[in-house]
């Protein structure tokens, strides 16, 4: 148990123009935060949400296997009554489930508000609990509450919206936003608060009465497009070039720079050599002289 603590939280107006402080009510923002009870009591949340759909067949409800594949003695095989017993391909399943499990978890009535105070104390200290004067929707509008969002530069976080009491219109109005939650203040259970990342109060559920602002229009904020999330592939390409271009920055800068190479003086271009003058054709030899001429 923590110390008692008193906690104020931002206010706005339903169009997100600030207001003065809020002094959140101490019985149930009194610092609290239990974590063991939290966890139990999102595991039975989630445990009663579970279906027994789980079934499967004993050799008795497998079709075919009525008759002895072959007869009892003088095969030399093993003694076999069916083809659907639980040894052969296609028999019938041995301690299968059957659909008929129950995965229900109750809680005290005690831990559950244990729980949900704790939750609530948690977004608190966090200074993830807002206050909202009043939701006075005539109509279902979803692009008014979204506004109010983005002034609040909450637009692309799990936001939890609680009302004082049931009202349709802002129920109608969240119902498209896909991280946005609609409920009754009475009916927030501590996985809906653990799911959020801020919380949207309205002053009249938490026991808070705030005078009515006049407010001029206000011009709208263009939100920006939240990036879609990288598959496990894509993020793999992306660190490993990364990292491939890193490798290669890495070894530039450890190669040393290329030494500048002097600038040597070419020669003055020799003179192209003259023809050769041609030489006179070689004289033939004399023929020897015959003897006794």
């Amino acid at each position: 148990m923590a110390d008692t603590m008193n906690f104020e939280a931002a206010a706005y107006t339903a169009l997100g123009t600030p207001r003065e402080k809020v002094s959140l009510p101490q019985a149930t923002f009194d610092g609290t935060v239990n974590v063991p009870v939290m966890q139990q009591a999102v595991k039975a949340q989630l445990a009663n949400q579970r279906q027994a759909n789980a079934s499967t067949k004993t050799r008795g409800f497998v079709a075919g296997g009525n008759q002895k594949p072959w007869k009892q003695k003088g095969t030399g095989r093993a003694r076999q009554g069916s083809i659907r017993a639980p040894n052969w391909p296609g028999g019938g399943t041995v301690f299968g489930p059957h659909g008929d499990r129950n995965y229900a978890q109750a809680l005290p009535k005690q831990v559950r508000a244990l729980a949900r105070k704790s939750a609530f104390n948690a977004r608190a200290r966090e200074n993830a609990v807002l206050v909202i004067d009043q939701f006075a929707y005539d109509a279902p509008k979803t692009s008014q509450l979204h506004q109010l969002l983005a002034r609040l530069g909450v637009a692309h976080q799990n936001v939890l919206i609680l009302t004082d009491g049931v009202k349709p219109n802002v129920y109608l109005s969240g119902r498209n936003l896909p991280k946005v939650r609609v409920l009754p203040y009475s009916d927030a259970s501590t996985y809906d608060l653990l799911w959020s990342d801020v919380v949207l109060v309205e002053a009249s559920a938490i026991g808070q009465t705030l005078a009515p602002v006049a407010e001029k229009a206000v011009e709208k904020v263009k939100v920006k497009k939240a990036g879609t999330p990288k598959t496990p592939k894509a993020r793999k390409a992306a660190e490993s070039s990364k990292k491939a271009t890193a490798k290669k920055a890495a070894v530039k800068r450890a190669k040393p720079a290329p030494a500048k190479k002097a600038a040597v003086k070419k020669a003055p271009a020799k003179p192209a050599a003259k023809p050769a003058a041609k030489k006179a054709p070689a004289r033939k030899a004399a023929a020897p002289k015959k003897k006794g001429k």
